[in-house]
């Protein structure tokens, strides 16, 4: 992977050149901004990746549609409410949203796509919506990044962005992205809404081929308690503002830029881990020398979607037993002994030998730390892969027990 790149801090979806965004108060949700909306200030291609559950959203109905055509300009963004569930009568509120948005400011209809995240079942207000896209029209600004960013939160604690600068061609493009997601987290992309902008020049093709190389390696990877959501929404909108083209692959100009974008995606995809609901810790599950690639990907998912060893995790309980029982239970060729397992760089488990007492005593400082991972080597063959979760709290446990569908 390319890494010849520049992190911009504070970045967002409007550090690329052309792109204005904002975040205001529609009154969806008490005291604070609930909707927000990112616009390109010239046409626009787009590509995107929505929900695998079948039971989809209203809008990502609406935007699977409006992406296809590779050319769109924006998106208008509600917290509080998914439109999930709602039956035609949902689907119509979606499409009155995104025309209502797309006349305030004077783009087709068909170009600005929709999106909700909050309580399932539940109509939107759309006199509230109408209101909030009101106070959106005049709110779209330059700056307005970190805004838009905070206005799409759900049970998140902090907003999600990241921005980077890359040399494409003999010019510099920007890449930008913010993104929400807390709960109901699992691959494939998990439960989350992610918008990403860059003033790049690409044919809509190519940008989805880019799109979809940067989410198998960063959205595909992360889970936080195994659900997936039925509003899953990746967009990417490319509006060409820096005079930068990105040939078609292959090319190492579309390398660069696909590391690019990965890249951006790779640091929204571990920000929402670290923030999912109730987290204490960030665990990287990492797979070596599995029977193929796929076979360490089911193994590495069965691990970090197991409830037992999420919970041993909170706890700084080195259970390595949960993990080769998750190994186990995964589908994926497992030889008790030829396996390794290390929780960093101590080793708990070695073909059929268990940790001794001077490992055990490194452990407690392992376990200790905010973030640490868990390596199983197989030793079966070259396949590798590794997923990015947190652990189960007692938080967890209480955010979803109050919290409506």
């Amino acid at each position: 992977m390319n890494t010849d790149f520049e992190w911009l801090t504070g970045g967002g979806v409007t550090s690329p050149q052309g792109f204005l965004a904002c975040g205001v108060a529609a009154g969806i949700k008490a005291n604070r901004n609930d909707m927000a909306m990112v616009l390109s200030e010239r046409p626009a291609v787009a590509a995107g990746l929505f929900t695998s559950n079948r039971v989809a959203a209203a809008p990502v109905v609406v935007d699977r549609e409006r992406v296809a055509s590779g050319r769109c300009r924006g998106v208008v963004v509600n917290a509080g409410c998914a439109n999930a569930c709602t039956g035609q009568a949902g689907h119509d509120d979606a499409v009155a949203m995104a025309r209502l948005a797309a006349e305030a400011v004077g783009v087709p209809e068909a170009e600005m796509l929709v999106s909700s995240t909050g309580t399932i079942g539940r109509r939107l207000p759309m006199g509230r919506i109408a209101e909030g896209i009101r106070l959106a029209k005049g709110a779209l600004r330059r700056d307005g990044g970190d805004e838009a960013a905070h206005a799409i939160l759900t049970t998140d604690t902090v907003a999600k962005q990241a921005a980077l600068r890359v040399r494409i061609g003999g010019a510099d493009v920007v890449i930008g992205g913010m993104c929400k997601g807390a709960g109901m987290i699992c691959p494939n992309l998990a439960t989350m809404l992610c918008y990403i902008t860059t003033d790049a020049a690409i044919a809509p093709a190519d940008l989805d081929a880019a799109l979809r190389r940067a989410a198998n390696r960063s959205f595909n990877r992360i889970t936080v308690d195994g659900d997936q959501s039925t509003n899953d929404t990746l967009v990417v909108f490319a509006n060409g503002a820096s005079g930068s083209a990105v040939p078609a692959a292959p090319h190492p100009d579309f390398d660069r830029f696909a590391d690019a974008l990965g890249a951006v995606a790779e640091s929204l995809a571990k920000q929402i881990v670290a923030d999912g609901e109730g987290a204490t810790k960030f665990v990287t599950v990492a797979v070596e020398g599995a029977a193929s690639d796929a076979d360490a990907l089911m193994a590495a998912r069965a691990v970090a979607n197991s409830p037992l060893f999420k919970t041993a995790c909170f706890g700084a309980d080195p259970n390595w037993g949960r993990v080769i029982c998750a190994v186990g239970n995964s589908g994926a060729a497992v030889d008790a002994m030829k396996t390794q397992i290390y929780f960093d760089d101590v080793c708990v488990y070695d073909r059929g030998a268990v940790a001794d007492a001077a490992a055990n005593a490194k452990l407690a400082a392992v376990m200790a730390n905010r973030a640490f991972t868990v390596l199983v080597k197989l030793n079966l063959g070259a396949g590798s892969d590794a997923v990015y979760t947190c652990d189960f709290s007692y938080d967890y446990v209480k955010i979803n027990g109050e919290y409506t569908t």
